[in-house]
């Protein structure tokens, strides 16, 4: 049976609706031995800051059942080194190329949205998960206001589709989703890593070097869906479906409560051809299911 997987965002089109996460597929270099990059529909690099940072010291990565906890801190080549060494290679292959930016103040976002006009990318993803300095390091992503505020900055200095990835560490992540379509975002991503923390118990000791961070994995998979259903069912822009998203029925799971893509984050640590691994089982559930456009499942599970 021959299938669509088309999909369309904010007037971008993905030939397929899987996308990979941003941080755990770093520029798409590292999966090159593993998978090919054309298969999937979009790569979501790792998020890039005005200038490089070499993140938080050591150990950042801790194992949680069902999950992992990061506190890797936005490492990254900052913007210029990507411009000018990753991006002309990555835009050899045929893929949507999704920006993750990151910054401390409205002003660096603005300033890193601008940087990226007149380049060969598709999208921008606004990480809202940082802290504001000028806030006493409130996230931007925690209060309405902020998000509104933040997204209409930003939205005016780019020439891009402006996605905006929520955090769920929110109380209502329904006003968070509406304050940032309130400001003009093109589209959502959800969910970012959820708050957590290990202890070692031996060395009596946090077992990150920065005592918190974000849970990823199966683990927030029932939360991220409910948030990703009640987002999609009170606003009017596309919603990118993730958190933790392991195979195929994953994805349709999201994409049936509304998400139009899926993007998939832990999986690739686990298996570096987790993408293409995710497509197939979503190819399969179609088939097998009788589903030959993959957008009559999107949004079929209403309220």
């Amino acid at each position: 049976m021959d299938i669509n997987t088309t999909v369309d965002i904010a007037g971008v089109t993905f030939k397929n609706p899987v996308i990979a996460a941003s941080g755990t597929f770093g520029y798409g270099r590292e999966h090159v031995d593993y998978m090919d990059l054309n298969k999937i529909g979009g790569i979501s690099v790792s998020g890039l800051t005005l200038e490089p940072r070499n993140g938080n010291p050591p150990p950042r990565i801790v194992e949680t059942p069902s999950g992992i906890i990061n506190s890797v801190g936005l490492q990254n080549p900052g913007v210029e080194y990507f411009i000018n060494h990753q991006l002309p290679w990555l835009k050899e292959y045929d893929t949507r190329i999704i920006v993750n930016i990151a910054g401390n103040t409205v002003e660096e976002y603005c300033q890193i949205a601008d940087r990226f006009n007149g380049t060969d990318v598709d999208m921008l993803e606004l990480n809202i998960s940082c802290p504001n300095v000028k806030q006493g390091g409130i996230a931007f992503g925690t209060q309405p206001v902020m998000v509104e505020e933040i997204t209409s900055a930003v939205k005016r200095y780019t020439q891009y589709p402006l996605v905006v990835k929520l955090s769920p560490n929110v109380g209502d992540i329904v006003a968070i989703a509406r304050a940032a379509q309130a400001g003009g975002a093109d589209a959502l991503s959800l969910i970012n890593t959820i708050t957590a923390m290990a202890v070692d118990i031996e060395n009596k000791r946090p077992m990150l070097e920065n005592v918190i961070g974000g849970l990823s994995g199966p683990a927030i998979k029932p939360i991220a869906l409910r948030m990703v259903w009640q987002v999609c069912n009170s606003v009017d822009i596309p919603v990118i479906g993730m958190g933790g998203i392991m195979n195929g029925r994953d994805a349709v799971e999201f994409m049936m409560v509304g998400a139009r893509a899926v993007a998939v984050g832990t999986a690739n640590l686990i298996h570096p051809d987790a993408c293409v691994r995710v497509l197939k089982g979503v190819e399969q559930y179609m088939t097998t299911a009788g589903v030959k456009d993959i957008r009559d499942i999107i949004g079929i599970i209403k309220t």
